[in-house]
């Protein structure tokens, strides 16, 4: 059985990378980024709950505390950066350090391959999580948020245009 490529959902474009510069040139250039920032990163938050329900729906087959899939739950959040070595927004599911020892729940929990974890008294087994719950949840909401995304960057660069007469 193939399994799909991952679905991205990040917006990179020649566009932002113009629109940053435009900001910097402007008098109040780091409040407007902020803003814009601020825009990308609610344009993403429908996408967002949708991962989040996705990994709360990955069934549970132990109470342990703490627990597993509403700490990779929280981790679950929206990315933008203006310059640097990439500009775009996306939406992260970042390490989990805290959940017992299980830095990388979030990809372990999508994998196919699934995790070890020691069961006391009888050695090492293997668990398996929900395969593509992240690129699935955000297969169906990929195109509206990159239009969202896209919508807020073409807002301010009207709003930048529209000061500059």
């Amino acid at each position: 059985m193939a399994t799909d490529p991952p679905v991205e959902v990040s917006v990179d474009t020649e566009g932002l990378d113009a629109l940053v510069r435009a900001l910097r040139a402007e008098e109040d250039g780091k409040e407007l980024r902020k803003e814009l920032a601020r825009n990308m990163r609610d344009a993403l938050k429908p996408a967002v709950a949708d991962a989040k329900a996705a990994v709360m729906a990955v069934t549970a087959n132990s109470t342990a505390s703490p627990a597993l899939r509403a700490g990779v739950a929280r981790k679950i959040r929206p990315e933008v950066k203006l310059g640097g070595k990439w500009s775009g927004a996306r939406v992260k599911a970042k390490k989990t350090p805290n959940i017992r020892g299980f830095a990388n729940a979030a990809k372990r929990l999508q994998q196919a391959a699934g995790w070890r974890t020691q069961s006391w008294g009888r050695g090492w087994r293997v668990q398996h999580g929900k395969v593509d719950w992240f690129d699935r949840a955000m297969q169906p909401v990929a195109p509206q948020a990159r239009r969202a995304v896209l919508d807020a960057m073409e807002s301010m660069a009207r709003r930048i245009r529209s000061r500059a007469g």
